[in-house]
């Protein structure tokens, strides 16, 4: 056969695209990527995706080899987080899918069937700091966000999530630990709460599920608490497997079953699909398989103590740089880095100043915006580090570019609002920041982004994303949202 193009072509082309990529291997990024640091890992899961590269994982009952290994994949993890027999799930294509199919059991289980089913809205509550992605299913599935305010710690009070309770609650979400601040919401409290008030309680544990069953001092969250009905966990996070693969488990079969979708009313075959794909690719599934079969507990547990070793050494080193501060006090491999006001500001160090000059020393720490919660307190702006195992091989080199980054930025004066908004063109700003704006079209939307200088987003984000972060910070979430949607669709539309 003629192909238009060589593979050997192709290939050669594939590989200066991803030259242009963030590292994801050497612990360069210090987020989205999980490096555990061996490269066998690496090569173990591509000859498992290479062996089930033609199956679809839509039907394991023709492609017996995908129900094997899900079933397997379902036993590890709820042995490893305290299930019973009576704890089921499903592997699921990422954190994502998972958080929303947890929702959509809750809000079809709270529905009801029959004389027991219930109307009107129902609603989905956890802290603030709970992931995207429930703020994604409750748009999705129709639900009610109610987001309880944290303290500036990131830490949510356990009274104040259960006295928003009612018989509208279909499911209550508690982190474990939450992404932006690495704090542990009280499990236990609001497990049993629910329990009591009939409310489902979800657990997500989409970044800490693998890693926090080995590190110490952390407080009940699992399914040995009374009261979880859910726990998502992301084996594409620390269980290292390439993206995406996850696992949604459930308490009490019938419940999950609530999960699933099937029909028999169309001229095909019948359809039953326990997730929200149909078709899809058995190769993530087949990997984080293969690696669970090679490491087992002691290596997952292994892996874990060199992010324990590297997290606790980078905590020392932020603790000893003047000018920033350690969020709370984090739980897992995970850290928030704030400026610290309690220095005087020309010694200060804003953080995502010092995330960008971190860049320039050849790692990729990530920025956060400041939020404004419902109750008027403000989140500080923060910079997050994902710590991996790979962390350990690169961290006198990482330590040494933390320390130089912030003595090279001590002193200079966090973006502000108005000096994000100011920078704008005046026609701009004044349209932007009016109360009456109507929503942008893609055209406008576009000049927007043109006047922000971000109109070649194909060629990159800016070197420097700390005005960008403040600019977030000072419009109207509704259009920051607009904006960063136009960014991201022009990104991949064709070019002529």
């Amino acid at each position: 056969m003629n192909f238009d193009h060589e593979p050997a072509d192709i290939l050669k082309r594939l590989g200066e695209l991803r030259r242009a990529d963030a590292p994801t291997h050497g612990g360069r990024v210090l987020s989205y990527v999980y490096d555990s640091g061996l490269a066998e890992l690496d090569e173990l899961a591509a000859s498992a995706i290479r062996a089930v590269q033609p199956v679809n994982g839509l039907d394991p009952t023709t492609f017996t080899s995908v129900a094997v290994m899900e079933r397997e994949v379902i036993e590890f993890a709820r042995n490893l987080l305290g299930g019973d027999a009576d704890v089921v799930g499903t592997v699921t294509t990422g954190g994502t899918e998972s958080c929303l199919l947890a929702v959509k059991t809750a809000r079809d289980v709270w529905r009801g069937t029959g004389s027991s089913a219930r109307a009107g809205t129902p609603r989905l509550l956890a802290p603030v700091t709970v992931h995207a992605a429930f703020q994604k299913a409750a748009h999705y599935f129709g639900l009610e966000l109610d987001l309880v305010p944290v303290g500036l710690d990131g830490v949510v009070a356990a009274k104040d999530v259960i006295a928003r309770f009612g018989d509208d609650v279909a499911i209550v979400v508690v982190s474990a630990p939450s992404y932006a601040h690495a704090a542990m919401d009280p499990v236990v409290e609001v497990a049993a709460a629910a329990a009591e008030h009939g409310i489902a309680c979800h657990v997500d544990a989409c970044i800490g599920g693998w890693v926090l069953p080995f590190w110490e001092g952390v407080e009940p969250w699992n399914f040995t608490v009374p009261g979880v009905t859910s726990i998502s966990a992301d084996l594409h996070k620390f269980g290292y497997a390439p993206k995406g693969a996850s696992v949604l488990l459930q308490r009490d079969r019938d419940r999950q079953r609530a999960q699933y979708f099937a029909t028999t009313r169309w001229p095909g075959y019948p359809i039953v699909n326990p997730t929200i794909l149909g078709s899809k690719s058995a190769g993530p599934l087949a990997a984080a398989w293969a690696i669970i079969q090679a490491l087992g507990t002691s290596g997952l547990a292994e892996l874990s103590e060199s992010c324990a070793r590297s997290t606790r050494a980078l905590r020392d080193v932020i603790d000893g740089i003047e000018g920033l501060r350690v969020v709370g006090d984090p739980v897992g491999p995970l850290l928030a880095v704030a400026s610290d006001e309690v220095v005087a500001a020309d010694r200060r160090v804003d953080a995502h100043h010092w995330a960008d000059q971190t860049r320039e020393h050849g790692f990729l720490l990530q920025l956060q915006p400041s939020l404004v919660q419902s109750d008027g307190t403000i989140l500080p702006a923060t910079t997050h580090l994902t710590i991996t195992p790979v962390t350990e091989s690169v961290l006198d080199e990482l330590s040494t570019a933390l320390r130089s980054a912030a003595d090279e930025v001590r002193g200079i004066p966090a973006v502000s609002a108005e000096v994000a908004l100011a920078a704008l063109p005046a026609e701009v700003g004044a349209a932007l920041s009016a109360p009456d704006a109507r929503p942008l079209s893609s055209e406008q939307a576009a000049q927007v982004l043109a006047a922000i200088g971000l109109a070649g987003a194909s060629d990159g984000l800016p070197e420097r994303m700390a005005p960008l972060l403040a600019l977030i910070g000072a419009l109207p979430a509704p259009l920051t949202e607009r904006l960063l949607t136009e960014l991201l669709a022009r990104l991949v539309e064709p070019t002529s």
